[in-house]
C-alpha cells in the first residue's frame, strides 16, 4: 500500500511538471508567431525591415505598397490565407489544451500510444513543417519576382523601371519557430517519462 502511494505521489508531480512545461512550449510557440520570421530592408528607403513576413503573410510599410507590386511578396490568396493560417493557430492550441487532460489510447496497429502524445507530437511536427514550407514558398516568390529571398538582390520599379536594391534576411522569429516546433516534437517523446503508462484498470 505504501509503495502505491508513493508512486502514485511520484506520478501526480510529474504530471504537472509536464503540464507546466507543455504550457512554457505553447507560450513559446505563440510568441514566435507573433515574431517577424523573414525581413527585407529597401535601400532607397530610410530605416530598415520595410518588409516584414510573418506566419500569416507580408507586412509592408506604405512607401513599399505605393511603389511595388505587393503581389510579387505576399502569399497567394492573401486573405484565405491569413485566416487558414490563424485557424491553424487555434487548432494547435486547443490540441495542446486538449493533451492536457485526455488519457486515452490511440490503436496504430501494433502500437498503441496515447492520444495526448499523438497531438502534441503532430503540433510539434506540424509547425516545423510550416516554418520550412514558408522557407520554400518565400524562395519560389523571390525568384518569380527575380530577387534573392536571402541575401542581397535588386529588383525594378513598375513605374520608372529603376532597379532598386534590397537585403534580405532571417529574423529571430524564424528560429524560434522551428525551436518551438521541435521543443513540442521533444516533449510528445518524452511526456511517457513524466506521465507514465496508464494502469490497466485506465485503459479498459
Amino acid at each position: 500500500m505504501q509503495t502505491d502511494v508513493m508512486a502514485t505521489g511520484r506520478g501526480g508531480v510529474g504530471v504537472w511538471i509536464f503540464r507546466v512545461m507543455l504550457v512554457a512550449a505553447a507560450a513559446f510557440m505563440v510568441y514566435s508567431w507573433l515574431s517577424p520570421w523573414w525581413g527585407a530592408t529597401v535601400a532607397a528607403l530610410k530605416g530598415e525591415d520595410h518588409l516584414l513576413l510573418r506566419p500569416w503573410g507580408v507586412q509592408t510599410v506604405a512607401e513599399v505598397r505605393n511603389n511595388i507590386d505587393e503581389s510579387l511578396f505576399s502569399m497567394p490568396f492573401p486573405s484565405l490565407f491569413a485566416g487558414f493560417m490563424w485557424t491553424y493557430l487555434t487548432v494547435c492550441m486547443l490540441a495542446l489544451a486538449a493533451s492536457l487532460f485526455v488519457d486515452k489510447q490511440v490503436d496504430l496497429g501494433r502500437i498503441k500510444l496515447p492520444l495526448a502524445v499523438v497531438l502534441i507530437g503532430l503540433v510539434g511536427l506540424s509547425y516545423m513543417a510550416a516554418v520550412g514550407l514558408s522557407f520554400a514558398i518565400g524562395e519560389l516568390k523571390a525568384g518569380w519576382a527575380g530577387t534573392n529571398f536571402i541575401g542581397k538582390s535588386a529588383f525594378k520599379e513598375p513605374q520608372s523601371g529603376a532597379k532598386i536594391k534590397m537585403i534580405s534576411d532571417l529574423k529571430i522569429g524564424y528560429w524560434l519557430a522551428l525551436g518551438a516546433g521541435g521543443v513540442l516534437t521533444v516533449l510528445a517523446l518524452v511526456r511517457g517519462l513524466f506521465v507514465g503508462k496508464p494502469k490497466a484498470s485506465e485503459r479498459r
